[in-house]
């Protein structure tokens, strides 16, 4: 696994006047960057052409990528009556925060916000510990191999965003199912939209079951907001689709993503075997690790979202006009090695620079403080629970997501 590579052997960056680069520089297999980003590096934005949609602009550079993230005159709003340059087919649809600007994105944002900051997420701790250790229970029950995806990858933040928003437990599969038809970039429209009438049918019962019977939970709180005047109906579907993709996907991914990272061989400097044997000594260092191996790994398979420019904007050195999208890459910025040296190593003692896996500016994640505590229990629990885990597998047969918006294992066979 090359993680990641300092290739710089991809096409060279359009100058003016020349064909755009054409994207995505997909990832062929494991979590490195792509090389695609290598002959970018201590450039100014180019111009991409995606698989759909309009060209734009590609903002690499950590400052370049943070400017456009939290520049107001960058929309995510406008993207929706555009041909938004994109990886799959389905353009994003309205609806929910992800594509709102401000003032509406913060109005509701701000009914979200409360139920995700740090002081209401942290006594959740128990209940995360508590998943964990049933799941990893069942696993030493069951004995060994084990696919850590399935087994404990998936249903632990599976469980607890249902829990938190208020999903029945016997409607968790068809959200899985919906899941996936929305992060799969090959998907047609025609299949994502039949996922969509039965995973939206499904959600009204759930909205309608708690203006019946309020529950301590997020449809309870959104529901009391529609009915209270401060969110309509449509957006309170937005709100909650959202969240419970948001609210698993990325955190799934990422645990086998991190796990890969510990368990599989690494060059030299890698450094993942050594900091698997430091997490199982001392786990007061997970905190650190997690941070670091947010930054390290690469989450997106492609882009954030296009932004476009509302007015002639200068960025990074090159003029981005009015009616132009950007599309950045969060996984280039933090490998940007002007800001974080020799990147493609785990240094626990990193300087503070802070990494923007979870994004930047006013659309930074509201599940941050969720994620990394799911993330930092995961491994505290598995280096106290199975401290020999190890592959199962040789590491040319791990199956990775390939052409899908999340990088990361479709599987990830363990024993111990």
């Amino acid at each position: 696994m090359s993680l990641p590579p300092d290739v710089r052997t991809a096409p060279p960056a359009a100058e003016p006047g020349q064909e755009p680069l054409a994207y995505p520089f997909w990832t062929s297999g494991g979590l490195g960057l792509s090389e695609g980003y290598g002959p970018l590096r201590d450039r100014p934005p180019v111009r991409v052409r995606l698989p759909y949609g309009d060209e734009a602009w590609l903002a690499t550079g950590y400052d370049d990528v943070r400017a456009v993230l939290s520049d107001p005159r960058f929309s995510l709003a406008e993207a929706v009556r555009r041909d938004q340059p994109r990886i799959g087919p389905m353009p994003r649809a309205g609806g929910g925060l992800i594509a709102l600007d401000a003032p509406r994105h913060t109005r509701l944002r701000a009914l979200l916000a409360k139920e995700f900051t740090a002081r209401r997420v942290e006594p959740l701790r128990g209940r995360i510990r508590e998943v964990a250790d049933g799941l990893l229970d069942r696993m030493a029950a069951a004995g060994p191999p084990a696919d850590l995806v399935e087994d404990l990858a998936f249903p632990l933040p599976m469980t607890l965003i249902c829990e938190i928003v208020g999903v029945p437990e016997e409607d968790r599969p068809l959200l899985r199912t919906w899941a996936d038809a929305v992060c799969s970039g090959g998907v047609t429209p025609e299949v994502v939209g039949r996922h969509a009438q039965d995973f939206f049918a499904r959600m009204a019962g759930w909205v309608e079951a708690r203006r019946r019977v309020p529950a301590d939970d997020l449809i309870s709180v959104l529901v009391r907001a529609v009915d209270e005047g401060a969110l309509t109906g449509e957006e309170l579907t937005g709100l909650l689709n959202e969240v419970l993709i948001g609210g698993f996907v990325t955190t799934t991914n990422q645990i086998a993503n991190f796990f890969a990272v510990l368990l599989l061989p690494r060059e030299a400097g890698g450094g993942g075997a050594e900091l698997w044997a430091s997490l199982r000594a001392r786990p007061e260092l997970v905190p650190r690790a997690v941070e670091e191996l947010l930054r390290l790994v690469p989450l997106l398979n492609g882009l954030t979202l296009p932004r476009y420019a509302e007015e002639d904007v200068e960025l990074g050195g090159v003029l981005v006009r009015a009616g132009e999208p950007v599309v950045v890459s969060q996984a280039a910025a933090n490998h940007d090695p002007a800001v974080f040296p020799s990147p493609g190593r785990i240094l626990l003692d990193r300087p503070g620079t802070p990494h923007i896996s979870f994004g930047h500016g006013i659309h930074y994640c509201l599940g941050a403080h969720l994620a990394r505590l799911e993330l930092r229990t995961t491994l505290e629990r598995v280096a106290d629970r199975l401290p020999e885990l190890r592959l199962a597998v040789p590491e040319e047969e791990l199956c990775w997501r390939s052409k899908e918006f999340f990088s990361g294992l479709r599987s990830l066979p363990v024993t111990w």
